[in-house]
């Protein structure tokens, strides 16, 4: 290779980012992903008390009072459509896909192992110490499996669904620089 095409190579290597730059751009999609997951707690919270325990009539008894592991299923599967699309558009926005459907199997499989996670919790908490009220099952299969799920979900979304490059222009509106 000459000098001029070493040159040329170099000329369109994107330019090293500073650490306020990284950080600011951490610290953003860090939220984006915490609002996003907030908004599939809710989905998830909100279906499974209203499959499990009618919705608000605590203590009553819905479709799927005896099946609460189904139920955990069809809520979390509800939450992921909802978040998929929130972190695909939001959170990991600035990076670029080259394969839609890769992403999109992926992320069901990352989610696949999370659901593993939050069952675990679940099942945990209502077969093993043998908890089975509607506060016993939002904390083990809500909260402790949600906070359990969302550190592994955000640690492999990253690392294996939303890979791509980043973009300039999403770049740019990941880190806070565009108007």
């Amino acid at each position: 290779m000459s000098s001029g095409e070493s040159s040329a190579v170099v000329a369109d290597a994107p330019a090293p980012r500073s650490l306020v730059q990284r950080v600011r751009t951490g610290l953003r999609q860090s939220a984006a992903f915490l609002v996003v997951g907030v908004v599939g707690f809710l989905v998830d919270a909100g279906t499974y008390n209203m499959l499990v325990f009618n919705l608000g009539a605590w203590g009553g008894e819905g479709l799927m009072y005896d099946l609460p592991l189904p139920a955990k299923i069809i809520a979390i599967a509800v939450a992921t459509v909802v978040t998929y699309f929130g972190n695909k558009w939001w959170t990991f926005s600035h990076k670029q896909s080259g394969s839609p459907l890769r992403e999109y199997l992926m992320y069901a499989v990352i989610n696949v192992i999370a659901i593993g996670l939050q069952l675990g919790c679940l099942g945990f908490s209502r077969y093993i110490l043998d908890l089975s009220s509607p506060l016993a099952d939002n904390i083990s299969g809500t909260l402790v499996g949600q906070i359990v799920a969302v550190v592994f979900r955000y640690w492999a979304y990253d690392k294996f669904v939303f890979t791509g490059e980043p973009g300039s222009e999403t770049t740019k509106r990941a880190t806070g620089v565009a108007d």
